[in-house]
């Protein structure tokens, strides 16, 4: 079995694993995020008020600035110390206790760095303040702990903006319903509605739950689930998602999923899960932060024992030391994953692609072929009229689709529902049917203003040896009936499940991008045939059950193919579990979707060509954040050492945590440039 498929089963438990529990640790964890921010600013402001003084008595800013100040004489050493012991303990807090943290998990990182060289300052400037010979550098610590404190404000900022998409997914479900009981409506929360229960959604409401309209008819704006930006028309028997909104009309629904069934519900938790779960190119930027924080204490402690051993002063050699453990800090290589992989899966949400698992929307950039299901994904699902004409010079073509659709209203046969889709689509106004009766196994017929019209089989014609001109068929995929008025052969209607309109442009793109694309179906050859042929796909397999579609996929990862799978149904289940890349389409509340690694909302394949340029923009920035968050450090650290001393070249530690809030502001602006790529996309 492919290597994912564990993988991908323990997606799947985690994912039934969620609870309601889990909705609130959403407002927890957002409530507990936004109140980090709001003490990392308020701590940046205070500590910057304080900062102020600090400078403005520094001995060396009053040297480089040409000015002499003191507030108290004597003694402005001493109020130097208390301000700058206030920065330290209040802005650098945060640090302090993240030291705590990460050696408590023998996980050395970032924090370790920042705590240890805001630690060297403030200790070797507070011994100097009383007697030990040396200069203070109070002034550096401060504006290294409010850079500190305003880079990680920014960070913060920028991933939770970037993960907004999971609180508004929460937000757009309504808490109350107005449930019908005995004719009488009552309003009742959410979590007090039972299956089958009828609720009424009025004009402009929210949809409170995901159910089937039982009466009514209404337009239904859909664009925050699915990304449709034109209203769908709804009415009895129709299927509506909770937190979509209500049109122009009054509706009745039967609930059908409530809680952690509803469909909203499980787009939380697959993009929750996208978001929490680490791929492996996560992984990598961990471990190269973890090697970063060694080699910098390594090199720091190692900065500082050979400037002592060349003889250089101790607060010199202490310096040195600060600067290369501020500027070799990770920050920047922490933010550079987490920050595109926040921007990506919430612009792929809005897009229409709900990423259950990050690995394989990564690796949709390696994507060499691309297996179809058929039914349902390249085609609509569904019978209906790909073609109708008429075949005598006294009716014109729409006058044969409006005589079979006033006797096709009648009936209840697939074919019928098909016809009358057509009629509707085109607004065709029907004329009243009389005498309807069914010619068993052939047809129906019935009188249409005193004449007698039926639509009939190609059998019945053939018994009747009539002539078919041949623009009647046009191949072998299509099911055609005829419509006949007093006996006379006046017209044909060509029926199959039609192929989407978007397949043809998403076919086309694949195909550019260089990928191979096949088809496998349940169907019959003839049908696989001619879908395959007008799609211009490098093949198909026909006729072939689910466990048939595991050992192509198989077979094809065994050629040496990195292969994506895409299919709507459970019958797809094994095959969507065992490709590289599963992809659901439909609305993601079945089997398909607990294998799938990623679901397409809207059931356009297009977007599975969008998924592919998406996972190439996403992979090559993180590539690009990491190259600067770690190539940066090349330069400088030999800088901060000192290694240029001798021709007047050094980094302070001030400077260092400009260079590493730069590069960590670098980094958070080309993941935003994401967004733009996307956009284009």
């Amino acid at each position: 079995m492919n290597k994912n498929h564990h993988q991908k089963e323990k997606s799947k438990q985690d994912h039934h694993g969620h609870s309601e529990h889990d909705s609130h640790n959403s407002h927890d964890h957002h409530d507990h995020h936004a109140m980090m921010i709001k003490d990392f600013r308020r701590r940046f402001w205070i500590s910057l008020i304080i900062t102020i003084p600090i400078l403005v008595l520094s001995p060396m800013i009053q040297n480089l600035l040409g000015y002499e100040f003191s507030l108290i004489e004597k003694y402005d050493q001493y109020l130097l110390f208390a301000l700058s012991t206030i920065v330290y303990f209040y802005g650098g807090w945060p640090f302090l206790t993240g030291l705590a943290d990460e050696l408590k998990k023998k996980q050395p990182g970032m924090m370790t760095l920042i705590a240890v060289a805001i630690t060297v300052a403030w200790g070797y400037s507070s011994v100097t303040t009383f007697g030990v010979e040396g200069s203070t550098f109070f002034w550096e610590l401060a504006t290294l702990i409010d850079i500190m404190l305003l880079g990680h404000w920014i960070e913060m900022k920028s991933v939770m903006g970037a993960s907004k998409s999971l609180q508004k997914l929460v937000e757009l479900m309504p808490s109350e319903a107005h449930r019908l009981i005995n004719g009488e409506t009552e309003d009742v929360k959410l979590d007090q509605l039972q299956k089958d229960d009828i609720v009424v959604v009025r004009p402009g409401e929210k949809i409170p739950v995901d159910g089937i309209i039982t009466e009514g008819e209404s337009t239904v704006n859909q664009s925050m689930v699915t990304g449709e930006s034109k209203p769908i028309k709804k009415s009895k028997d129709d299927k509506v998602i909770g937190g979509t909104i209500n049109g122009n009309g009054s509706i009745k629904i039967k609930v059908q999923q409530i809680g952690e069934d509803a469909y909203l519900n499980k787009v939380i938790h697959m993009v929750r899960e996208a978001q929490d779960k680490k791929s492996k190119t996560q992984h990598l930027a961990d471990r190269i932060a973890f090697w970063l924080t060694i080699i910098a204490l390594t090199i720091g402690f190692g900065t500082l024992v050979t400037w002592l051993v060349v003889g250089k002063p101790f607060v010199f050699a202490l310096e040195r030391m600060a600067s290369v453990m501020v500027i070799t800090c990770p920050h920047a290589l922490g933010l550079a994953v987490p920050l595109v992989v926040a921007i990506s899966t919430s612009m792929a949400a809005g897009r229409g692609l709900l990423i259950r698992n990050r690995t394989a929307f990564e690796n949709s950039r390696k994507i060499t072929l691309l297996a179809f299901d058929k039914t349902g994904t390249l085609t609509k699902g569904n019978f209906g009229v790909t073609r109708y004409g008429s075949l005598s010079d006294q009716f014109d073509d729409k006058e044969i689709l409006r005589l079979a659709g006033a006797l096709e209203e009648k009936s209840e046969h697939p074919l019928a529902i098909g016809i009358m889709q057509r009629v509707k689509a085109e607004e065709i106004e029907l004329p009243v049917a009389e005498n309807f009766n069914a010619i068993t196994g052939k047809g129906i017929e019935a009188d249409i203003n005193g004449k007698k019209v039926k639509v009939v089989s190609p059998g019945f014609v053939k018994e009747k040896n009539m002539d078919v001109p041949g623009k009647a068929y046009k191949n072998e995929a299509e099911t055609v009936v005829f419509v006949m008025v007093d006996d006379a052969l006046v017209g044909f209607i060509a029926m199959a499940d039609e192929i989407r309109e978007e397949s043809y442009d998403a076919i086309k793109t694949l195909k550019k991008n260089g990928l191979k694309l096949y088809m496998m179906t349940g169907d019959n050859e003839k049908v696989a045939k001619s879908v395959s042929d007008e799609l211009g796909l490098d093949g198909y397999f026909a006729g072939i059950l689910p466990d048939q579609k595991l050992e192509k996929i198989k077979e094809f990862q065994q050629q040496g193919e990195f292969v994506a799978m895409t299919g709507d149904g459970i019958n797809d289940a094994p095959a969507l579990a065992t490709a590289d890349v599963g992809i659901a389409v439909g609305s993601g509340t079945d089997v398909a979707a607990e294998t799938a690694d990623i679901i397409l909302v809207n059931s356009n394949p297009n977007d599975i060509a969008t998924l592919v340029v998406f996972g190439k923009a996403t992979y090559k920035k993180m590539i690009q954040n990491f190259i600067w968050a770690t190539g940066y450090n090349v330069v400088a650290i030999p800088l901060a050492a000192g290694v240029l001393y001798a021709v007047g070249i050094l980094i302070s530690p001030a400077l260092g945590a400009v260079l590493m809030s730069l590069s960590t502001v670098i980094v958070a602006i080309n993941a935003q440039l994401l967004k733009l790529k996307m956009k284009t996309s």
